[in-house]
């Protein structure tokens, strides 16, 4: 008996297109041998479609595509277990979260996900009623076990603290192949956390297990793929691509290792799925050429180096924008990043006069007013504007290039360098950029050395760098960490002795600030735990330690 994983990139939304792909891989991998085919969770709808499903024409759309596919299938030896959507017609919430088995040209099978997570960027119990039996059915001799994603995540005997009150495979009939249909979104150094716990999985109930991810990326969400196998012994027989579709058919008997080469470094994991999520978020909403500033710095360098990669560098189009603060060595290092990397356009636009317009038509308002942070963030809106125009005017996506330490701290412009539709390194902590950097030119310059040295510095003054306003990057983003992953209190942090207790307040007092901003920022790419964006939901006009203060615009 062979089993196809069958790792597709579907687009969320686009139900017939998923199903035409769905349909083809699945025929592919019977013509190779497949007895049966597992495909990703809500593998018709894409995942997650989040509102979509509350539009019942959608749902409905999506149960006539599984009819449709099981029909196309007729004829066809193989079983097909594929994630999708369907209409709960008992009580509770409206939907199911399902995976269908299709054979012989019907749906002979559904299962729906008991286990539902509501937590970071989950937020399935806003749709999904959670089902409450078990399935099992049998093929070429074999009982085969059907789960989705989440419902094996809940092993107690593997988990110190479970999250869910019942794991559904505890008192689960008899079967010999586990099956899990999922949708398990990408952060730095989780595939190895997902190996240990199916392998544990596995040879703990003595059966094999077979894991089918995603790939692909929808919106901020990243899917790594990596579909594996595993045998009883707890071994991993066969593992897919990470970050691509893949078909594996793996010999459910007697399986011999498939395991595609992967390297699980961050900064491989990190520049791979950076890379997949700007492709796939320009070319899933239509647009196939994208924009950035390019100012010399590091966070731009390393922007562009990514959008480069993803889109092809005839596709991306550099705005460098100096001011009379500008150095000079910047901007040689973005004309020397632009060479490297070999762009397809690269324009420079002098922001000097606009500046001076500014300053005349503020002059009778600002008054006798010392110049501070209001003149500095009219210029990084007047590079703000001018990306605009330049990204409406060519049809291109525009990227920011602001990173997670930034955005954290509010060390950036709203309307101004946070203008444009995808925040590419929002999840990369300073220091994390300079890694990745260097790792990008572990072969031969590709980022100007520079740009590599040079203090950081907004260049919005005179001889002005972060570090004027801003801890050192290393001491900053430690502070951060605690205070955003691990939940450290900022009392807490400022008693532990780790760091400065001023610092550690002042830090806290920033982040508090610049909620408002993050609530108007651009989508950002998630790599980590714990990302701006749907999984960070803090309010803003409160009172409390760990959130906002009002802060001033800026």
């Amino acid at each position: 008996m062979k089993c196809a994983l069958v790792q597709l990139n579907p687009t969320v939304g686009d139900i017939r297109g998923n199903s035409r792909k769905a349909l083809e891989a699945v025929r592919a991998a019977a013509a190779g041998g497949a007895g049966l085919a597992v495909l990703p969770e809500l593998s018709l709808t894409g995942y997650p479609p989040r509102d979509l499903l509350l539009y019942p024409a959608f749902v409905k759309e999506a149960e006539d595509a599984a009819q449709e596919l099981a029909r196309g299938l007729a004829g066809v030896d193989v079983a097909a277990v594929v994630g999708s959507v369907g209409f709960n017609r008992g009580k509770g919430r409206p939907l199911r979260n399902l995976a269908l088995v299709m054979e012989g040209g019907a749906v002979r099978h559904a299962y729906a996900k008991r286990l539902l997570p509501t937590y970071d960027v989950f937020d399935e119990a806003r749709y999904f009623e959670a089902g409450d039996a078990p399935l099992v059915f049998e093929r070429g001799g074999l009982k085969f076990a059907v789960t989705v994603c989440e419902d094996v995540w809940n092993d107690e005997a593997y988990w110190p603290a479970p999250m869910y009150r019942a794991d559904p495979l505890d008192g689960h009939p008899p079967f010999d192949v586990l099956l899990n249909l999922s949708a398990s979104p990408f952060s730095v150094g989780k595939q190895r956390l997902r190996e240990d716990m199916l392998s544990a999985l596995a040879r703990r109930r003595g059966v094999r297990a077979v894991y089918v991810n995603q790939a692909g990326a929808n919106d901020e969400l990243i899917f790594d793929g990596r579909s594996s196998f595993f045998g009883p012994d707890g071994a991993m027989a066969a593992r897919a691509a990470g970050f691509a579709e893949d078909t594996v058919v793996v010999d459910l008997e007697s399986p011999r290792a498939a395991v595609a080469e992967d390297d699980l470094e961050p900064e491989s994991e990190t520049w791979r799925a950076l890379g997949l999520g700007v492709r796939d978020y320009c070319l899933k909403s239509g647009i196939g050429t994208v924009c950035l500033g390019l100012s010399g710095g590091i966070d731009s360098a390393l922007t562009a180096a990514i959008a480069a990669s993803a889109m092809g560098a005839d596709n991306v189009h550099g705005l460098v924008m100096p001011s009379p603060w500008s150095s000079g060595h910047s901007v040689r290092d973005a004309a020397d990043l632009a060479a490297n990397l070999r762009l397809g356009r690269v324009d420079t636009v002098s922001i000097r006069d606009a500046m001076d317009a500014f300053g005349g038509l503020l002059a009778p308002v600002f008054g006798d007013l010392p110049p501070d942070a209001a003149e500095e963030n009219v210029q990084a809106r007047i590079r703000g504007t001018l990306l605009m125009g330049v990204a409406n005017k060519f049809g291109r996506m525009l990227l920011t290039t602001g990173n997670k330490s930034e955005i954290s701290v509010g060390y950036c412009t709203i309307y101004g360098d946070m203008c444009g539709a995808l925040a590419v390194i929002g999840d990369m902590y300073k220091t994390e950029v300079f890694r990745l950097a260097g790792w990008i030119n572990r072969e031969g310059v590709v980022i100007p050395e520079s740009t590599m040295t040079k203090p950081p510095s907004a260049e919005l003054r005179p001889g002005q760098t972060d570090q004027d306003s801003l801890p050192p990057y290393d001491e900053l983003d430690g502070i951060l960490r605690e205070l955003l992953e691990r939940r450290r209190s900022p009392d807490e942090l400022a008693s532990g002795g780790a760091f400065d207790p001023g610092v550690v307040m002042k830090v806290a007092g920033l982040v508090r600030a610049a909620e408002f901003k993050r609530r108007q920022a651009a989508p950002v790419l998630r790599i980590t735990g714990q990302a701006f964006g749907v999984g960070w939901r803090m309010p803003i006009a409160c009172r409390s330690v760990f959130a906002p203060r009002r802060g001033a615009g800026s």
